[in-house]
């Protein structure tokens, strides 16, 4: 009976803890400062191509990344509405098998991750999982005006 018990706490904390970390999937998260970058992740970001010119969507990708193929279809299609915009954002896709470093230095800990830059190269904003195309382009709108 004991055991029955255990296990079914087990199951209670897994699902409490899969809910959790499911909503906070597609969610825009401001970025947690807005302090000077370092000179490391000026030069990771600009050959990149993030240079500090336009906003710019970062996503982080990998061939064997299923959801990474939606993500790349809700940031082109947003970029693409707001390339008429007075500054239009970049759409800037990096294989993360091919750029450990960015990764590294971004604090990349999962597929896919997203960021959202501003002219400045300053990031704004930081998505983990899927975005919504209605919040990305509230994120970036104020961006390219």
């Amino acid at each position: 009976m004991i055991e029955l018990a255990i296990l079914l706490a087990v199951i209670a904390v897994a699902i409490a803890v899969g809910l959790l970390l499911r909503r906070n999937q597609g969610r825009i998260k401001a970025a947690d400062t807005l302090q000077p970058t370092s000179s490391t992740r000026t030069q990771l970001l600009s050959e990149a191509g993030i240079d500090g010119t336009a906003p710019a969507v970062l996503h982080f990708s990998a061939d064997w990344c299923g959801p990474c193929a939606a993500v790349q279809r809700v940031v082109a299609a947003v970029t693409a509405e707001l390339g008429d915009t007075a500054r239009p954002p970049r759409d800037i896709e990096v294989d993360i098998d091919a750029n450990p470093d960015l990764a590294r230095e971004l604090n990349v800990l999962s597929l896919p991750t997203t960021f959202v830059f501003d002219d400045n190269a300053t990031e704004r904003f930081r998505i983990s999982g899927v975005p919504k195309a209605t919040d990305l382009r509230s994120a970036l709108t104020p961006l390219t005006a």
